[in-house]
């Protein structure tokens, strides 16, 4: 079926462009060109920092932020590869949309993801104009993380050989006494395991945003204790008021200690509920059917400890701290690829 064709090639593509959008954001925040271009969706003003560099007169316009061409032609080809992702989805939504009697996707499914595409972009916006507000790009990263996990929902459930297979339906029947059965266990188990993760996801986010990543560089202990002081009154504020440049970050060293250690201990939950959902699936006989998916889960969370611990005893290069985010992505992606696997659609 051609549409069915059509909206399988959209959501591959839109999968591995929002991850790539999602690492490309990462980098840049973390390359300290989020302000790379002070104004929004253009730059000083231009469509392209090129424009830019000859409008001596839109530089100046932004004069307490002076053109660095490097960090602006990062911040904009995130906003390309953005723009570029916003037509996939827009495609998809139409396609779903004008094919609705085929039912190919679900149409309340795309407009939820076109809506989050919308929301997503508002927060980008917001990101620049608020100048790196905490909350903004913790926001800003948590939707583009949902984003990959709509798209990525979407191709696991078009019909295509093993894309949206299922865990064996004989997994389904309820145990002696009346009990829940195995599939549905699981199934309980992963959505505890994926709201575990969202929470560790937002708390990167807030310690990114809030530069609070340096606060440890030693593991386990934290500055060669193994809890140091720090100001968990001050780490999460959510509002700090207008106006305000976060650009560097504004937190004493004992609140961005709290923040860090709080993601640390996230991190040991979230390890903990991923790694039980997993292998209470390897060591169900009726659940083979999802077995391959949950030792996709344990790889890629293993793979995310590992890039984690590396990157607090290198003292966070960069390209460690973006790998760290892609690490996270492939975890949900994971995640919602074994949920997928225990849902009877």
């Amino acid at each position: 079926m051609p549409v069915a064709r059509w909206m399988r090639r959209l959501a591959v593509a839109g999968v591995l462009l929002c991850f790539a959008v999602v690492v490309l954001g990462a980098y840049v925040r973390l390359s300290a060109a989020g302000l790379g271009c002070p104004d929004w969706p253009g730059c000083y003003g231009h469509l392209t920092p090129l424009g830019a560099e000859h409008s001596a007169a839109a530089q100046a316009a932004y004069a307490g932020r002076p053109l660095a061409p490097g960090k602006a032609w990062r911040e904009m080809i995130h906003r390309y590869a953005a723009g570029a992702l916003g037509l996939v989805i827009s495609g998809i939504t139409v396609l779903a949309i004008s094919a609705r009697r085929r039912r190919p996707v679900s149409v309340p499914f795309a407009l939820a993801l076109f809506a989050t595409l919308i929301v997503q972009a508002a927060l980008g916006m917001l990101t620049v104009t608020r100048q790196l507000e905490p909350l903004i790009v913790t926001l800003h990263l948590l939707f583009g993380m949902t984003t990959l996990g709509l798209l990525w929902w979407l191709m696991l459930s078009l019909p295509r050989s093993s894309w949206g297979a299922t865990a064996l339906k004989s997994a389904g029947h309820k145990i002696s006494g009346g009990g829940a059965s195995p599939i549905a266990s699981a199934r309980q188990l992963a959505l505890v395991g994926l709201a575990a993760l969202a929470l560790q996801m937002a708390l990167g986010g807030w310690t990114s945003s809030n530069y609070a990543a340096l606060a440890c560089l030693d593991f386990p202990t934290c500055q060669g204790t193994w809890w140091p002081h720090g100001d968990y009154h001050e780490a999460f504020v959510l509002w700090r008021g207008l106006n305000i440049d976060y650009e560097g970050g504004l937190l004493d060293n004992p609140a961005r200690v709290a923040i860090h250690l709080t993601h640390r201990l996230g991190a040991l939950l979230a390890a903990a509920a991923l790694t039980l959902a997993a292998l209470f699936v390897l060591r169900r006989r009726g659940l083979s059917g999802a077995r391959f998916r949950a030792w996709a889960l344990l790889g890629a969370l293993g793979l995310q400890l590992l890039i984690g611990i590396s990157m607090v005893l290198k003292a966070f290069p960069l390209w460690l701290a973006t790998a760290h985010t892609a690490g996270a992505a492939l975890l949900l992606l994971a995640t919602l690829a074994l949920l997928r696997s225990l849902s009877t659609r």
